[in-house]
């Protein structure tokens, strides 16, 4: 006889097996009702082929990038987050990288920033990373640093001042805010102090910390955000960064800020566990940094133990000239692919369709599609991509009676 009360994270759990998201060959009753054509594609279009990385099987490679939500009060996780990123889980999405998450409190780039600079941070955050496993998403959390873009006011309020600057009245560090060197990034940001060597140890063992407590919180990926004018790039672009010691100058000396925190991150982050890290691919000013910094910083990078690169672009400086497009940061993604073919690659920008996802995964591109703002419009973005595609996924138990009919 059948218990009368199931516990609720057994009952989840049920979910779980195959997870949503997770090609599944469409029973007989499917096709008779018009949910499938037929059997799946043979072979499966490389969106829905599962991709190992360490120990990790990820079930599709359409991911959730992360995107700031300004949602948080003293760094922590809220409600919010718990049913935001959750959405994302029950619907499908093989990884799931949760937005900047400051690694110091001068580290947000916003008063209303995630944290994880203390321990109290992590039982919010493993609350999001447990409901997320219950429908087999894999877990990552971009760690970040705002350096010189830090201490603004979040992106609701854009347009309502004179500038975007977070008063100490706001919650803000005004006087708290620092990078490699004293240069702003405009004058809507406040001028940075000049770090010091003491200051540069201090800020890599808070990245050391936080990985820590990400690993506490059960995630299961770190992101490092090195991308977007934030203090990893900050030290990466010769626009950023005018320093003369060992952390500035030469290629070799600009990249040295990150691959020492990636060498003591990977001392203390599982092994079995990936480690990413995003990049602006070019700062689309001339002079600044370029694809083949990247490139080149991609071979670094993976011989320390960095198992993807996502390749995003610019936001570094105000003089920048983007082009625009759907899909218009792919080839960066393609050209790491294609020179440094012992690192995966991931592409983002202006990814809004599926057409896009198969174009890009189907021609190897890119190993993997992080979508943005698509995820905001449509939280079923890998639902709807299967459908488009013609392969029949598993949906969560508790919405297949929302599935939508074949063409």
């Amino acid at each position: 006889m059948s218990p009368a009360i199931i516990k609720s994270q057994d009952f989840y759990q049920s979910q779980a097996n195959p997870s949503p998201g997770t090609a599944i060959e469409p029973p007989a009753a499917a096709i008779v009702q018009g949910f499938a054509q037929g059997p799946n594609p043979n072979p499966l279009p490389k969106a829905f082929q599962p991709l190992t990385i360490r120990n990790y099987t990820i079930k599709n490679r359409i991911w959730v990038s992360p995107m700031c939500t300004y949602s948080s009060d003293d760094g922590y996780a809220t409600d919010f987050h718990l049913a935001h990123y959750s959405q994302y889980a029950m619907r499908g999405a093989g990884l799931i990288v949760v937005e900047a998450t400051g690694v110091l409190p001068e580290g947000r780039i916003t008063p209303n920033c995630l944290g994880i600079w203390k321990d109290e941070h992590v039982e919010n955050l493993s609350r999001i990373v447990n409901h997320a496993h219950k429908y087999g998403a894999v877990m990552g959390i971009q760690l970040g640093h705002s350096g010189r873009k830090g201490s603004t006011i979040p992106l609701h309020l854009y347009g309502t001042r004179d500038t975007l600057h977070a008063s100490d009245s706001d919650g803000g560090w005004p006087n708290n805010v620092y990078g490699p060197s004293p240069i702003a990034y405009d004058d809507q940001h406040y001028t940075p102090r000049e770090m010091t060597i003491t200051d540069i140890g201090a800020v890599q063992q808070a990245f050391v910390d936080a990985a820590v407590r990400a690993d506490k919180a059960g995630f299961d990926v770190i992101e490092l955000h090195g991308a977007h004018g934030y203090l990893i790039y900050e030290f990466l672009s010769p626009l950023s960064n005018h320093r003369t010691d060992s952390y500035g100058g030469s290629f070799d000396n600009r990249v040295r800020f990150l691959v020492e925190i990636i060498r003591k991150i990977r001392q203390v982050w599982p092994k079995e566990k990936p480690l990413f890290v995003r990049v602006s691919a070019t700062d689309w000013v001339e002079g600044g940094w370029t694809i083949d910094d990247t490139v080149a910083l991609a071979r670094i990078v993976s011989a320390e133990g960095v198992d993807l690169v996502d390749c995003s672009t610019a936001g570094n400086d105000p003089r920048q000239k983007i082009p625009l497009a759907p899909g218009f940061q792919v080839p960066f993604a393609t050209a790491v692919k294609e020179q440094v073919p012992e690192i995966l690659t991931g592409a983002v920008g202006l990814i809004t369709k599926p057409s896009q996802v198969s174009e890009i995964t189907q021609n190897d591109k890119a190993d993997v599609v992080f979508a943005a703002r698509e995820f905001l419009r449509n939280p079923s973005f890998v639902l709807s991509t299967a459908h488009e595609l013609g392969v029949y996924i598993k949906w969560a138990n508790q919405y297949e009676r929302g599935r939508v009919k074949t063409k």
